[in-house]
């Protein structure tokens, strides 16, 4: 039960105790074992969710909930640890961008948080590159080695494992919002040689008193890449604004993943798809954990607007880019020591 007694939230926070339809709740087993029309109608309500509210939950996925509690005994293995040894795989002694960040060190809205940063630490890890790999030896950014802790063995292993499964399940969703888009269910495979994915669990502890937007365990934000597959914990948090402007919560649903749609997919489809503000607060009076999958497509991925996605009265709305290109610019909005990197250089 949240600590009322301790928690005391403004009540422009409050999310409203709306149904649960606000955020479609969709079976997607059909899609991965249906035939082709049913494939299609999964499509079709995940195409109508992407375009409302930009939220949808997933439930037959396909991802072993032994392996979701085995990631998640292994993520809090982590987050226990003394920030000393934390600190040996900060994120900032990686080249790519992979590691621990501390209590403060993501400020998803630094408008309003100004330097305090986000109440909640992380890990980032990606796709796992040695050294000598061409990309790697290329400089190609956001490609290379992960950080993997000391002392915790059969952490990396069970990390992987799970990195695979939901890569597998993003590239799945991915299909799904190709036919959505009127396009082959096979359209992106060929942005997805090399996808520039994520697996970022996250430690939420508890917030006590007066809870303002001068800092929440997640400020307000949207998602920077293509897709967000996101586990939570029964602790709750993470709230959702509607296109009516109201902050409505999204709660753990068991059995389930958060699916949300991020900035480059929104660029991608031209705004067809929405990328939704979304936050985290965390009444709950005890630590949260959740562990969010961003699945992005190769850095070189063009990102001009989509075919289905243009045409007479609806021109395109972004100049070309690519996906890395994109997902650095806005890297370098987000984390302190980018910004106090790029500062110095300046």
């Amino acid at each position: 039960m949240p600590r009322t007694d301790v928690v005391m939230l403004d009540p422009s926070l409050a999310g409203e105790r709306v149904s649960l339809d606000a955020i479609p709740l969709i079976d997607f087993g059909p899609f991965r074992h249906g035939d082709a029309a049913a494939r299609r109608q999964v499509a079709l309500k995940i195409g109508e969710a992407c375009r409302n509210i930009g939220f949808f939950y997933v439930t037959n996925h396909g991802i072993p909930e032994a392996l979701i509690q085995r990631t998640l005994g292994e993520a809090k293995r982590f987050f226990a640890l003394p920030a000393e040894q934390k600190a040996e795989i900060a994120i900032e002694k990686s080249p790519c961008h992979r590691g621990w960040f501390q209590l403060g060190g993501e400020n998803l809205d630094p408008a309003k948080q100004k330097a305090a940063g986000d109440l909640k630490e992380g890990i980032k890890i990606g796709r796992d590159l040695a050294p000598d790999h061409p990309l790697v030896k290329a400089g190609l950014p956001l490609h290379g080695p992960d950080q993997w802790p000391s002392g915790l063995p059969g952490w990396k292993e069970t990390m992987l494992e799970c990195y695979g499964a939901l890569s597998g399940l993003g590239r799945a969703i991915l299909g799904a919002f190709a036919l959505a888009l009127d396009l082959p269910e096979t359209f992106f495979d060929k942005w997805l040689t090399g996808p520039m994915a994520t697996l970022g669990p996250l430690h939420y502890p508890p917030h006590s008193g007066r809870i303002t937007e001068a800092r929440l365990g997640a400020g307000a934000h949207t998602d920077f890449g293509c897709l967000t597959i996101l586990w939570q914990d029964d602790a709750g948090g993470l709230q959702v604004k509607n296109l009516a402007g109201q902050w409505i919560d999204a709660p753990p649903i068991p059995g389930s993943f958060v699916v949300n749609i991020g900035d480059m997919m929104a660029r991608w489809s031209n705004d067809l798809f929405t990328s939704t503000y979304h936050r985290v607060i965390n009444t709950s009076g005890r630590d949260r954990y959740s562990m969010p999958f961003f699945f992005d497509p190769d850095f070189n991925a063009d990102l001009t607007a989509l075919p289905t996605c243009v045409g007479p009265g609806r021109p395109a709305k972004y100049p070309p880019t690519t996906g890395g290109q994109h997902l650095l610019d806005r890297i370098n909005e987000t984390f302190d020591y980018h910004r106090q990197k790029d500062a110095k250089a300046g």
